[in-house]
């Protein structure tokens, strides 16, 4: 597994790259208070389109929460602005952190929209550039209301051999924003240590999408 188990059950240390290529890895500590908060802000995510705009807030929140107990706080957007400074990070510190992020909640049971994938790699000219990728999945059907029947469907039901009563149930519709198998990368690249990731459509990402840090 990308963290161990810390002295409480409930904790956990998650390993943080920086100094670019994850050349330097540092231990931070999330403690139960935080790794709740972190549960309650995913439970008010009532689809897959919610909870990516949870998780955005999520990573930079846990980022955020690395630079109190490592030098990634002076982590900024991009390769240029923290160029040499200790605790700066490239894309693949990112793409490899972020996705212990991601991992840590689903170690803990906190996703429920989405899967998490080994990270992508964009290749434009001789640039290349890394990210976590998650992906949606089939909500949980406890997440899907009930069909409401219509008071005469079971009478007549009963009264008689007509199946095509059943058709005067309504059908469901999807829950919204609901795409099973779509990828989208999580990017915390683009932003200054503790600022909320960029959550982009994975194909846009491949196109070369994202804000200009360069």
């Amino acid at each position: 597994m990308a963290w161990v188990q810390g002295a409480r059950a409930q904790d956990a240390v998650v390993p943080v790259c920086f100094n670019y290529g994850c050349a330097s890895q540092q231990d931070v500590q999330v403690g139960l208070k935080e790794l709740e908060r972190v549960r309650a802000r995913l439970l008010m995510a009532g689809d897959a389109e919610a909870e990516r705009e949870a998780l955005a807030d999520i990573v930079g929140q846990l980022y955020g929460l690395a630079g109190r107990q490592t030098p990634v706080n002076a982590d900024r957007a991009g390769n240029y602005l923290d160029f040499a400074v200790e605790g700066r990070m490239d894309c693949i510190d990112h793409s490899t952190t972020t996705t212990r992020w991601l991992q840590l909640l689903v170690q803990h049971g906190m996703l429920r929209f989405h899967r998490v994938l080994e990270p992508a790699r964009r290749t434009r000219w001789v640039l290349q550039h890394f990210g976590a990728v998650i992906e949606e999945i089939e909500p949980p059907p406890g997440l899907r209301p009930e069909p409401t029947v219509p008071d005469h469907v079971p009478l007549m039901l009963a009264l008689c051999d007509c199946a095509e009563v059943l058709d005067d149930i309504p059908a469901l519709p999807p829950l919204a924003s609901s795409r099973p198998g779509e990828r989208y990368v999580v990017d915390s690249w683009f932003v200054d240590n503790g600022e909320a990731a960029i959550v982009l459509p994975l194909a846009n990402w491949l196109d070369g999408e994202g804000p200009n840090v360069q």
